[in-house]
């Protein structure tokens, strides 16, 4: 049986210092001399805290290459076997008021069978879910049903956010179908959230599919499995991710022809004006040189005969262009 001394998983600032107690529940690191390591036990930090760094960079329990990156050297999703352990970094939608859900949070990983590490700088909601179910007794037991669970929801979360993205395109397409360009800006936005999730979950799912394929003692067979089921849905987000990348290029050529066929209309409206105006134009350019001679220009009536005649003038070049079918 290993054991380890209590205080050297005390640590003041810890967010979590617990021991799974292999039902479903957790037992927390109290004021002990040593701790049975027959059940592993769970750090969960915050690596900018004072006291965690320096754990961080001290504890003789975690190997000398993990220690950069659980104190946040690494952010693309990745796994790196380590002797009979895991170091893990996932990235989770960012659920903070403070941030849109696109700005993904960076969750880092330690795991063996005696000791689970997990470190963050913003909060991650998937750890609250897990630690939440410990709390209510229906957790995980062990290592692996640990990090099963953890993956599990960090890919439920993933899925509900392509499920709202997805929402959004179709509504994206049902107003254009109603010929509404959406406000500027939105489609912008649509497509870089689609392009940012694309880029950090296709390597989530290949770690994933590597944690599935791993052949561990603290990991079981049906454990494997449901890692690799995982790795499966999270394979089908992307798909969704793809289609709606195409989707919104789509939208983005169909929003360019509706303006392109706005304006054209605009204009070819502006050009028949014109042409309506330009004999009137003409006249008047012409009566109102500053010269001797002009028509009418002592007679009383004039200036009205010679509106009149604009207006009819105005008139027929509008019924010639009506029955040319230009109007």
């Amino acid at each position: 049986m290993t054991v380890i001394e209590a205080k050297a998983l005390q640590i003041p600032d810890a967010i979590i210092a617990c021991q799974l107690d292999g039902k479903g529940g957790l037992v927390a690191i109290e004021d002990r001399d040593v701790i049975h390591a027959e059940r592993p036990c769970w750090l969960h930090l915050n690596y900018t805290h004072r006291n965690s760094a320096a754990w961080l960079h001290a504890t003789p329990l975690l190997p000398d290459a993990v220690r950069d990156a659980l104190a946040g050297e690494s952010m693309r999703p990745r796994v790196s076997r380590l002797g009979d352990g895991f170091m893990i970094v996932l990235r989770s939608i960012n659920h903070n008021s403070d941030a849109r859900p696109d700005q993904l949070v960076a969750m880092r990983v330690f795991i063996n069978d005696r000791l689970i590490v997990s470190t963050r700088r913003r909060k991650v909601a998937a750890i609250d879910e897990v630690l939440g179910d410990l709390q209510n007794g229906n957790g995980p037991v062990d290592c692996g049903s640990w990090l099963v669970g953890v993956c599990d929801t960090l890919t439920d979360h993933v899925s509900e956010f392509i499920e709202e993205l997805h929402d959004k395109i179709l509504e994206l397409e049902d107003a254009l179908l109603d010929q509404r360009i959406p406000p500027r800006g939105e489609l912008a936005l649509l497509r870089k959230q689609l392009i940012i999730m694309r880029r950090y979950m296709a390597p989530q799912r290949d770690v994933y599919a590597r944690l599935a394929s791993e052949k561990l003692s603290w990991m079981d067979d049906g454990e494997r499995r449901r890692m690799q089921e995982i790795a499966d849905r999270l394979g089908r987000g992307l798909d969704d991710l793809d289609a709606g990348v195409a989707r919104t290029a789509v939208l983005a050529d169909e929003i360019a022809s509706l303006m392109a066929e706005a304006m054209n209309r605009r204009t070819y409206t502006m050009s028949l004006l014109a042409m309506v105006f330009l004999p009137t134009t003409f006249l008047t350019g012409l009566f109102g040189v500053n010269l001797g001679g002009i028509p009418g220009g002592e007679w009383r009536y004039g200036f009205s005969v010679f509106c009149l005649l604009l207006m009819v003038l105005v008139i027929g070049v509008a019924w010639w262009l009506r029955r040319r079918k230009w109007l």
